[in-house]
């Protein structure tokens, strides 16, 4: 035990020290607390920039479909040689040029001297689109008032029933955090688990390996790597949500604070419905946010992710440990590893269908299948769609798979260890692992 106490040692204070740990460890938090913020500044960013565009109308119907607003100003030109309005148009500085030749065939154009602007060009269509059907409206003698007076707006308040009563949530932010999870155990799984095969073809190679199994076993050196790299991996992810946590913190103090008003209650505010939400702190997406944030189950959601992500790296680190043994170069590698990352990908692929139906038949297989559960099983719990029976038969069947995987991994271990020059095949694998 001291043996593998010492590896392990060794294997985490020479990663923690490199300086790729301390760059990602930096970054990742930034890049983290981006995928958080961006989404909110997104929604409640306003762009004042007010843009130009200089309109062509060759049939004079379209005078009226084109009005100011507070981002959007329009500009007529009455040049009816094409290369004439385009030499004017380039000398304006306007952002765009827009061209009406006929009214048969609703063919606009719209010049720019840059890459078109998606947003100007939605605007515009959509004001088009507007003007024409009300164009159409009064051709057929229809009344577009009466029509959007009958149209209605529904508005779906979702609800959690807890012990504790109900409790507004939000579907959306339940798939955001298990995608989210679910690739970073699919990442975390990859990087860490690779490092553990490649420390083992490198010490492979240099013959380092031959000093070190003087004086331990195969196993405790495959336990004391898998193991160490297994802390530098966590050291990481604790790193990163902490400094994940404080920089959204700290946006949130600077901007987000101002949309809950003082005084007002936190547990007040969880017991409003939507709409009394919406008119305390304004009517947009922030106020579904703060909610959903507030009311989701984040000590059950990080006590999951923990598991799976302990028991998915094991799983998998031990896999990886044995194709580092069974070869001696990185290129010898990929007829092994593809069966291995195939469930993998496979997973991170379907968890986009899961998201649909988490409760169907594809959804529970992955999320007990230990090779799949580590990416579904916590998707399904941040959806809030799996039973406690479920979630135990997950862990359970994930860990003795692993313990399973070990006795297996060990066993090509510790005859791949020492094998040097020669093409290992699956064939020759199974011979290793029948040895005693």
């Amino acid at each position: 035990m001291n043996n593998i106490s010492l590896i392990l040692k060794r294997e985490y204070f020479t990663r923690v020290k490199k300086k790729s740990f301390i760059i990602m460890t930096i970054v990742g938090p930034i890049l983290m607390a981006a995928l958080f913020i961006a989404p909110v500044w997104l929604a409640m960013a306003d762009n004042d920039e007010v843009k130009t565009v200089t309109v062509y109308d060759n049939t004079g119907k379209y005078a009226q479909a084109f009005r100011d607003t507070e981002t959007l100003k329009f500009v007529f030109t009455q040049e009816k040689d094409a290369a004439k309005r385009k030499e004017e148009f380039s000398n304006s500085g306007n952002d765009a040029m827009l061209t009406i030749l006929d009214t048969v065939s609703n063919n606009f154009v719209l010049y720019s001297e840059k890459a078109p602007d998606l947003s100007l060009k939605e605007q515009i269509s959509s004001g088009l689109e507007k003007y024409l059907e009300e164009e159409n409206y009064k051709k057929l003698g229809i009344s577009k008032s009466k029509i959007d007076s009958a149209k209605v707006t529904v508005n779906i308040e979702t609800k959690t029933l807890t012990a504790e009563g109900e409790k507004i949530s939000s579907a959306e932010l339940g798939i955001a955090v298990g995608y989210i999870a679910a690739f970073i155990i699919y990442m975390f799984i990859f990087m860490y688990g690779v490092q553990v095969m490649r420390g083992v073809i490198e010490e492979k190679v240099n013959r380092v390996v031959e000093i070190l199994i003087s004086s331990v076993k195969p196993f405790q050196l495959m336990a004391g790597k898998i193991i160490g790299i297994a802390l530098v991996a966590l050291t990481q992810f604790i790193l990163w949500a902490v400094l994940t946590g404080i920089i959204v913190g700290f946006v949130y103090l600077a901007f987000g604070s101002q949309m809950i008003p003082q005084g007002q209650d936190i547990g007040q505010i969880q017991n409003m419905s939507s709409q009394q939400i919406h008119d305390l702190v304004g009517n947009g997406q922030f106020s579904d946010i703060i909610l959903g944030v507030m009311n989701f189950d984040w000590v059950s959601m990080f006590a999951v992710f923990l598991i799976f992500f302990a028991g998915g790296y094991l799983l998998y680190a031990s896999l990886f440990a044995a194709i580092g043994a069974a070869v001696d170069n990185e290129t010898d590698n990929q007829q092994f590893m593809l069966p291995i990352t195939i469930p993998l990908i496979l997973a991170i692929v379907a968890a986009q269908g899961i998201i649909k139906n988490p409760d169907g038949a594809l959804a529970f297989w992955f999320s007990v299948i230990p090779f799949t559960s580590p990416i579904i099983m916590p998707l399904r719990v941040a959806l809030g769609r799996y039973e406690i029976w479920e979630l135990f038969l997950s862990v359970g069947l994930l860990f003795l798979t692993f313990l399973a995987t070990v006795w297996l991994a060990g066993k090509i271990y510790k005859v791949g260890i020492l094998m040097y020059g020669k093409k290992v095949s699956y064939k020759e694998l199974w011979k290793w692992l029948k040895y005693k």
